[in-house]
């Protein structure tokens, strides 16, 4: 039998064990207690050339906030209207635009060599590198960041 004194001590003991136990149910059905989740399994190795004929490899990536456009210089309005608000944010950013990686990465490198490239983007901000390579290398980066691109006739 359980005296006056011991008789509470149980009943907060139990209270603060069941308290305890649904605290670790809900945040387990929440996804708080689950492990960390892994990166997006996006990007991967490349070697592509920007409009000053200089390769770009994944490696210049790292580091450094970056922002990736795929498109084409042929694009009619979806493409140089991006372009034109990328250029206005990495303007807006001053100095800091610096610190950032802005790519137009081209889905049509027939078309889209480094001179076409520099070309286009001259109307835009410097800071934008454009960057073009060999089908096989531009199909590589497109499956890679799982982008969709389809040439229409």
């Amino acid at each position: 039998m359980m005296d006056r004194t011991t008789r509470p001590l149980v009943i907060v003991a139990a209270f603060a064990g069941s308290l305890v136990v649904g605290l670790v149910l809900m945040l387990w059905t929440m996804g708080g207690l689950r492990s960390v989740a892994a990166p997006a399994a996006i990007g991967g190795p490349f070697a592509l050339t920007d409009q000053a004929g200089q390769t770009v490899t994944e490696k210049d990536l790292e580091g450094r906030p970056t922002l990736i456009f795929f498109g084409f210089t042929h694009c009619p309005d979806v493409c140089p209207t991006s372009l034109f608000e990328i250029s206005e944010v990495l303007k807006a950013m001053g100095k800091d635009a610096d610190r950032v990686n802005a790519y137009f990465i081209s889905v049509d490198p027939e078309r889209d060599t480094d001179a076409a490239m520099k070309d286009y983007l001259s109307s835009f901000d410097p800071h934008l590198k454009g960057l073009t390579g060999n089908p096989d290398a531009v199909a590589r980066v497109i499956a890679g960041f799982r982008v969709y691109a389809r040439k229409v006739r």
